[in-house]
């Protein structure tokens, strides 16, 4: 029996996830909230031979540790990492065998993106769903608003600097177009291609669980 430890719920909401991998023969999947320090502790005492990490607490809670993560990784555990705390441990410990999957991870690894608060978003306690938008989301929509002519590079930067400089909680894309100097028919054009934007964080978490699915066919 192949035994699998899911953090998520947010990024990826649970009913979505099972689509891709759930408990079926030989294979146990146990779906688990955003992880948060003390959690592997715990949890390993289940003894998982996969843990994938998508979602995880940034200020709720104090975030998972790198210590934690590798003494899992150390037990012979195969943790992946993708899309929200998971893309941000993998890109810092995947030197040392946690393995990254996806655009977030990818942006994190190669120093494009930095910080946590590029992930962080608001949430609600209970039923997982997101308050905020996060930085990394609307980084990726306007790039590619630019890349078919609907903003200029400009005024994505100006969209950009908006977003950061409001705290994450209230981060969204109504008061960022709202305080910027964009013209009512670009934003009009913007609002409608922000409707059918893929949401990068969630594609990536979907990728995690499709790598993981794959492995154990």
């Amino acid at each position: 029996m192949v035994k699998i430890i899911i953090y998520c719920g947010l990024s990826v909401p649970y009913d979505e996830a099972k689509e891709i991998l759930d408990s079926h023969d030989d294979v146990e999947v146990i779906y688990k909230r955003p992880i948060k320090r003390g959690d592997l502790g715990v949890d390993i005492k289940e003894n998982p031979d996969i843990i994938g990490i998508i979602d995880g607490v940034f200020h709720q809670n104090s975030s998972v540790g790198h210590k934690e993560l590798l003494k899992v990784i150390d037990s012979g555990v195969m943790v992946v990492g993708a899309s929200s705390m998971g893309a941000l441990r993998a890109s810092e410990l995947d030197s040392l065998g946690m393995i990254g999957i996806g655009y977030v991870y990818e942006q994190y690894a190669t120093g494009k993106v930095a910080s946590d608060d590029d992930v962080a978003v608001m949430l609600d306690s209970e039923t997982l769903e997101s308050l905020s938008e996060p930085l990394i989301n609307m980084d990726y929509v306007f790039t590619n608003a630019v890349k078919e002519n609907i903003i200029s590079q400009s005024q994505k930067e100006e969209l950009i600097q908006i977003a950061k400089s409001t705290f994450y909680p209230k981060r969204n894309y109504a008061q960022t177009l709202a305080s910027s100097n964009l013209d009512d028919n670009v934003k009009s054009k913007l609002i409608d291609f922000i409707r059918t934007s893929p949401d990068i964080k969630k594609e990536d978490g979907k990728e995690l669980l499709r790598y993981i699915a794959d492995m154990v066919k």
